[in-house]
C-alpha cells in the first residue's frame, strides 16, 4: 500500500480503549500514512471495538457493518477490526463478516501499521494480551486540547464473577512510574490542564513491579509535582476506577493533600447486599463499602464521590434490592451510574445454575435501574441547587451545542464524558474565554446534572506548545 494512503479511525468503548486508538493513530502517523476524518474518502478504515457487554457488542457489529459499506460506496479498499470484540470472537466474526480484511486483538496495538498497509494478511489475536504502551510510544490525543487520558496499567487480576475484562485484556501489567511521569510532563507542556488516570483497577497499580515506589499513592504525589517549576499548565489530576478494598489511607492522604489532584474519587461498589456481593465474587461485604464511603468523605473534605452499581445480577432478591436502594438514599453519592446485569459467556456469573441462584427477569432489572436513577436524580438536584451562588473553577471545553452565545465546560467535580457540564456566559468585564481556558464562574441556576454560570474572571489562558499534534475528531 502506498505511503499517501488515507486512514479513517472509529473508536468505541471506554477511555482505556480510546488511549489504544490514540496510540494506533500515532503509529499510523509516524509511518507516514494520512489520517482522514471522512470515511467515504478513506483508503483504509479501522474500527477499534468494545466487547464488554451485549449492548457494546451490538454497537461494535453495527459499526463494522456501517463502515463496511464504504468498500462498495466509497474509496475504502481495506477494513481492519481490532480491540476487545475481535479479541473475544475473532473466529466467529471471520465467518460472519467477510468484508473485514484483518482482525486484531486488544494486544496487537503495536502491529496496526502492518495491518493497515496490507503487509499482514492473516488475523493476529494473541491468546493472552501482553502489550503495554509507554511514554516513548507515538500517540495523537483526540480529546479536547485541555484534557487527556493516561493509562497507567493494563489488564486485571480480579476474579469478579460478572466481568470478562481479564480475558479480554490479560493480566495486570503496570507502567514504570518514570514512564507515566514523562508522558504527563509532555502532555502538560503541550497545554493539557487535566490528566485523567485510567486503568481497569488503578489501586493495584505497581503490584506487579519490583519497584517499591510503584504504588498509586506515590505515583499521584510524583505527578502532582509536574508544573512546580512553572512548566506546563497542569491543574487537575483525576483518578478513575479505584477498587473498594484497595483504597488505602495513604492514597486518600495524597488526594487530600495535593492541590493539583482533583478531589474526586471514582470507586465502583456494584452492590451493598452481602449475598449478592459474594455471588459477584467482589471480595468484600456491605459493611466494607459503607465504611469506605464514610472514610473517603472524612479524609477528603469536599470530595466528589462517584460510584457504579449493577442491578439484576443473579441472586438479587427483592430484599437485596431494597437494601441497595436504602444505601443509595443514605449515601447520597455525588455521581452515580446504574447498569443492568448482562449475562456474558466466559464469566463465572454466566455459568451460575438458575436452580441454585435465581435469575432476575430483564424487565425487573430494568425497573430497578430506573428506580435508582429516579432516586439519584432527586439527590443530584439537591446537590446542584446547593451550588447556586458559589464561584467555581471551570475548565472551558469550547462553544456550547445549546447556543452560539454560550460556552460549556466542567468544574473539578465533573469528569469528562460521564458527568454533567457547566454552561457559561461571559460576565461584565470579561472580554472573552475559549477552549482550554480555566475560569472562575458564579453558579446562577441548575438542572438535574448540569449548571449554568457566569464567568467572572479568567484564571489561566489556554497554552499550546508548537509541534504537538492533536486530532480534533475521532469517530465513535
Amino acid at each position: 500500500m502506498k505511503q499517501n494512503q488515507s486512514v479513517y479511525f472509529v473508536s468505541l468503548g471506554c477511555p482505556k480503549n480510546r488511549v489504544d486508538s490514540e496510540v494506533m493513530l500515532g503509529l499510523i502517523d509516524q509511518a507516514g500514512l494520512r489520517i482522514t476524518t471522512a470515511p467515504e474518502a478513506a483508503d483504509v478504515i479501522v474500527v477499534n471495538t468494545c466487547g464488554f457487554i451485549g449492548e457494546a457488542k451490538e454497537e461494535s457489529v453495527d459499526t463494522i457493518l456501517e463502515m463496511g459499506r464504504w468498500k462498495t460506496e466509497g474509496s475504502c479498499r481495506r477494513l481492519v477490526v481490532t480491540g476487545c470484540l475481535s479479541q473475544r470472537y475473532a473466529g466467529d466474526l471471520r465467518k460472519e463478516l467477510p468484508e473485514v480484511d484483518v482482525f486484531m486483538g486488544s494486544g496487537e496495538v503495536d502491529r496496526i501499521v502492518h495491518a493497515v498497509q496490507g503487509t499482514k494478511a492473516e488475523d493476529d489475536v494473541a491468546e493472552v494480551p501482553r502489550y503495554l504502551y509507554d511514554h516513548a510510544t507515538p500517540r495523537i490525543v483526540t480529546t479536547a486540547r485541555s484534557s487527556a487520558y493516561v493509562k497507567i496499567a493494563e489488564g486485571c487480576d480480579r476474579p469478579c464473577g460478572f466481568c470478562i475484562i481479564p480475558k479480554l485484556r490479560g493480566p495486570q501489567r503496570s507502567r514504570l512510574p518514570g514512564s507515566v511521569e514523562a508522558e504527563v510532563r509532555a502532555l502538560a507542556a503541550g497545554g493539557v490542564v487535566e490528566i485523567n488516570l485510567v486503568a481497569q483497577d488503578l489501586t493495584t497499580y505497581g503490584t506487579d513491579l519490583a519497584d517499591p515506589e510503584a504504588n498509586l499513592a506515590r505515583l499521584v504525589r510524583r505527578l502532582a509535582r509536574v508544573g512546580d517549576e512553572g512548566e506546563g499548565s497542569l491543574r487537575w489530576i483525576r483518578l478513575h476506577y479505584a477498587y473498594p478494598t484497595a483504597v488505602t489511607d495513604e492514597l486518600l492522604a495524597a488526594v487530600a493533600d495535593e492541590p493539583r489532584v482533583a478531589k474526586y474519587i471514582d470507586v465502583p461498589l456494584q452492590h451493598i447486599d452481602d449475598d449478592v456481593l459474594k455471588i459477584m465474587r467482589r471480595g468484600h461485604i456491605g459493611k466494607t463499602a459503607r465504611a469506605l464511603v464514610q472514610r473517603i468523605r472524612e479524609r477528603i473534605p469536599g470530595v466528589t464521590l462517584r460510584t457504579t452499581l449493577i442491578v439484576g445480577h443473579p441472586g438479587e432478591t427483592e430484599a437485596a434490592f431494597e437494601r441497595l436502594r436504602a444505601f443509595v438514599e443514605e449515601s447520597e453519592f455525588d455521581r452515580l451510574g446504574v447498569f443492568t446485569y448482562s449475562k456474558e459467556e466466559g464469566t463465572h456469573s454466566g455459568t451460575l445454575d438458575p436452580d441454585r441462584v435465581s435469575d432476575v427477569p430483564r424487565k425487573v432489572a430494568e425497573q430497578r435501574r430506573r428506580e435508582l436513577m429516579r432516586l439519584q436524580r432527586k439527590i443530584s438536584r439537591r446537590k446542584m441547587k446547593a451550588l447556586v451562588g458559589r464561584e467555581l473553577e471551570v475548565l472551558v471545553a469550547g462553544e456550547s451545542d445549546e447556543s452560539e452565545y454560550l460556552l460549556e465546560g466542567r468544574h473539578e467535580g465533573q469528569a469528562p464524558e460521564i458527568d454533567g457540564q457547566v454552561f457559561l456566559s461571559l460576565g461584565e468585564g470579561v472580554a472573552a474565554a475559549g477552549a482550554g481556558d480555566l475560569v472562575r464562574a458564579r453558579v446562577d441556576s441548575f438542572a438535574d446534572y448540569d449548571l449554568a454560570a457566569t464567568v467572572t474572571s479568567v484564571v489561566q489562558r489556554a497554552r499550546k506548545a508548537p509541534g504537538k499534534k492533536r486530532l480534533a475528531v475521532l469517530a465513535g
